[in-house]
């Protein structure tokens, strides 16, 4: 992945970020992804467009622009363009949200640059629901939009070849469709006739609806085609096609909530229908070959008929796609006669005609487990037909890739990962190897750097290698157990309680494939559990022990032997490659070990003191009773104190470095220090200070590393930083200049013990982050000596494209003790635009 640099600025120079990992989810919508002939794919992360590389099975980048939801994305040229495609350096990507805004990126796909290229001219007055487009010339392109407001609007985009390749777009035509609107498009040119475009769109009303115009955008409706009886979901052209001794055919197939998908043929009517007929139904035997409407364009006339039926799936099929068609010698293009299909069923199916009877069957079938009722959204081929990606409910993508020489065989491939609904916090490991987050889409995960065993020197590229809870509840906040023994979290979420999670011995052993390191606890055979099943309701996830797995299992598989479909038990397994999405579903489960009850609303805030003896959690309140801080002991999971201060919710706590005091901040716009004390019967508390710190919400906080000094971050747009004196009162040290928005995570790393210095990360509601760096003040073990004077200067400002696109939600340094200023830091980030990121800060 190239390196991207973030913009400089301030005192202190020659400090830079680049991008280390992005993880994120698709968005859950049909026609969200589009797989392009450069070799990316395009998909709506929240309100950003994210690009992954299928052969590093990454994210490179995501384009911040939108200000909603990305619904749908297009490549121009598409994968049908391959006569276009050849020696181009440049490509275009649309992307279209909810809000009705369509824009352009300038994808420079030999160098990884990409740009924001233009904003087209809102037309749409409701969220845009499908793009489709072909070119038509090298440099001129034709795409059509539609949307929920009853709107299918036709575009023209034209390049400029001698200009760098600057483009232009303008607005040809508009069509209103009715009340019923269309969902889905398809466009083509057609066959022998080149100026002549046709288009087809379906919708709500169960029709397929054919148009036909020309370049200058004006479409006139040439028919319909009626059969299904449901919603019409996904259309799709192929190139045309010669049949024999017929001209060309053009193809289009249809899918819809009915769960069938048809085929169209549309014929030119030059040759005589007689002769045309005839010889098809001698070639194809029982297909059926039903004779539809005949409609004029150019200077022809189409006949269409209904080349066959496809019935295979078991619930609504949302997406049909033709293979798309390869480059033959004389710069001809060819047609392969097959069709890709996705479903709700959770299955992938590829179509094809038999080559005796002409009959199209099934010839491949792929899917998923699944703990969701839901499955796939969408189906794409990659431009060589050799791999096939599906996306779906749970944000996820999978990949299949036809391995096969003599034979097909279909195996899963390693692609990007993330969660599909904003990433709510996150903690490194404690000797941060791994990365750990938390989700409102219910699910915590674990990614990490994975080494390549072959040539440890090589690319480390980021994986999910882990996720250790599938929830019922969105999940608020987590905080990692320091301390020895196993590897320990503690995670908050809107049902009130507290769960504790144990690592399993399978996870151990991953992690040691996946860094090549020994783990801090190298004694496996401490830890029993080998891994982890979810129970039968969902309710909480049961630990399998390493010697009752087998017993465990034969006695939960006559349970429920009448159901429809049973789910099977978890496999605990030691992954020397990076998890797929279903191993990573199902095998990767982390038992419960203990519930922690107490609090009387929805968890929001957790932390953990150094040694891992104390965890503070406190939850949403409205009244200082609900707002008490509870304390929990490591261990007996006993609640040792409840810390009365605030009369709002606690946003956020942490602990000094020492352990002495637990710093705490609130929607009520104070702050507290509590000092803390642990005892053999449990802990000893009192507040210090409370001060109202603020004008607006605190939402965030952090320590130095070094000293008593602390930060806070407040929906004032202000950071202040404070210290901690005579263990009776805070002193506000420095107010750092205004911010451009509202500051919602905060974190401090020590850099320079000598002289206190250090950098605060910052992160704002509109997704940016900065760095600031930190020196002077009192270190806590000199507390004898003279303060010196806090001087503060802003660092690093990251470029907007390395940034979220939405709030900031939690900002972590991966090491906050350190004292070599050379070694390059980790900074991970999450935010509400569903994103997990991690950045490495230097010195360039």
């Amino acid at each position: 992945m190239p390196p991207a640099a973030g913009e400089l600025a301030g005192a202190r120079g020659g400090v830079g970020a680049e991008r280390v990992f992005i993880g994120a989810g698709c968005n859950r919508v049909v026609n969200n992804v589009s797989w392009g002939a450069c070799g990316l794919v395009a998909f709506g992360a929240q309100n950003a467009v994210a690009l992954f590389s299928p052969s590093r099975g990454e994210i490179v980048t995501t384009l911040p622009g939108h200000k909603a939801a990305v619904n749908c994305t297009l490549w121009l040229p598409t994968k049908k363009d391959v006569l276009r495609v050849q020696h181009r350096e440049t490509h275009y990507l649309l992307s279209a949200s909810s809000d009705g805004a369509i824009m352009a990126w300038k994808i420079g796909s030999g160098k990884d640059e990409w740009s924001h290229a233009l904003q087209l001219p809102v037309m749409h007055k409701k969220g845009v629901t499908c793009l489709a487009g072909r070119m038509v010339s090298d440099t001129v392109s034709i795409f059509a939009s539609t949307s929920s407001d009853g709107m299918v609007v036709i575009w023209e985009m034209a390049v400029d070849p001698t200009t760098g390749g600057s483009c232009k777009v303008s607005c040809l035509h508009s069509l209103c469709v009715g009340l019923k609107p269309m969902v889905s498009l398809s466009l083509a040119v057609l066959p022998e006739q080149e100026g002549c475009l046709i288009l087809a769109m379906g919708g709500l009303d169960h029709k397929v609806h054919i148009y036909c115009g020309d370049q200058s955008g004006k479409f006139i409706k040439a028919c319909e085609l009626k059969g299904h009886s449901d919603w019409i979901r996904s259309l799709d052209f192929s190139l045309p096609v010669m049949m024999g001794t017929e001209k060309h055919s053009l193809f289009l197939v249809s899918s819809s909530q009915d769960k069938t998908i048809r085929i169209w043929k549309m014929t030119s009517d030059s040759v005589s229908s007689s002769s045309m007929v005839q010889p098809r139904k001698e070639n194809i035997g029982m297909a059926s070959y039903i004779e539809g409407p005949l409609f004029i364009a150019g200077n022809a006339s189409y006949q269409v008929s209904l080349e066959s039926l496809l019935v295979g799936h078991e619930d609504w099929v949302y997406s049909v796609e033709w293979q798309p068609p390869t480059l033959l010698l004389g710069a001809e293009a060819h047609q392969p006669m097959s069709i890709l299909s996705a479903s709700m069923d959770k299955m992938m199916m590829i179509w094809r005609p038999e080559k005796t009877t002409g009959l199209w069957i099934n010839s491949v079938t792929v899917g998923e487990l699944s703990h969701s009722a839901l499955g796939f959204y969408g189906g794409h081929w990659e431009p060589d037909g050799k791999s096939i990606l599906a996306h779906g409910y749970g944000g996820f993508f999978h990949m299949w890739r036809d391995v096969g020489q003599d034979s097909e065989n279909w195996q899963p491939q390693i692609v990007p990962s993330g969660h599909f609904a904003p990433v709510s916090d996150l903690t490194w490991s404690r000797s941060g190897e791994y990365l750990l987050t938390v989700s409102h889409d219910q699910t915590a995960r674990i990614f990490a750097p994975w080494r390549s065993h072959v040539n440890p020197g090589d690319v480390i590229c980021w994986r999910e290698i882990a996720r250790p809870q599938i929830h019922g509840h969105d999940i608020n906040c987590v905080a990692f157990i320091h301390g020895k023994g196993n590897h320990r979290f503690v995670c908050g979420a809107d049902e009130k309680v507290s769960r504790v999670f144990e690592a399993t011995l399978s996870f151990l052993r991953t992690l040691q494939e996946a860094t090549l390191l020994k783990p801090d606890n190298e004694d496996f055979d401490d830890v029993q559990v080998l891994g982890a099943n979810m129970s039968a309701l969902g309710l909480s996830q049961k630990p399998i022990y390493t010697h009752g797995g087998k017993e465990s299992k034969s006695s939960t598989s006559n349970d429920c032997p009448d159901s429809m479909e049973t789910i099977p038990d978890a496999v605990p397994t030691v992954f020397t490659e990076p998890p797929v999405e279903d191993q990573l579903a199902w095998n990767t489960l982390w038992p419960e070990s203990h519930k922690l009850y107490g609090h009387g609303n929805e968890l929001f805030s957790l932390c953990c003191d150094h040694a891992g003896k104390l965890v503070a959690s406190s939850c949403k309140a409205q009244s200082a009773p609900v707002a008490e801080i509870w304390l929990w002991e490591v261990g007996t999971w006993k609640a040792v104190g409840r810390l009365q201060s605030h009369t709002l919710t606690v946003t956020q706590m942490e602990f000094s470095s020492d352990n002495a005091f637990l710093l705490s901040v609130s929607r009520d716009r104070h702050l507290s220090v509590f000092s803390i004390k642990k005892t053999e019967e449990g802990a000893q508390h009192h507040l210090v200070t409370k001060h109202e710190a603020h004008k607006r919400i605190i939402w965030a906080c952090s320590w130095n590393p070094f000293g008593y000094e602390f930060a806070t971050g407040s929906r004032d747009k202000t950071v202040k930083i404070w210290q901690v004196q005579d263990a009776s009162s805070v002193k506000l040290l420095t107010t750092l200049p205004q911010f451009r928005d509202s500051v919602t995570a905060l974190s401090w790393t020590g850099r320079d013990r000598a002289h206190n210095a250090g950098i605060i990360a910052v992160g704002m509601d509109n997704g940016l982050v900065e760095l600031w760096s930190v020196s002077g003040g009192r270190a806590a073990s000199d507390s004898s000596a003279e303060p010196s004077v806090v001087s503060v200067a802003c660092m690093l400002r990251f470029d907007p494209l390395l940034c979220h696109v939405s709030t900031v939600h939690r900002l972590r340094w991966q090491k906050s003790d350190s004292s070599d200023e050379k070694s390059a830091l980790e900074l991970a980030s999450c935010g509400a635009d569903h994103c997990v990121r991690v950045f490495a800060v230097h010195d360039s």
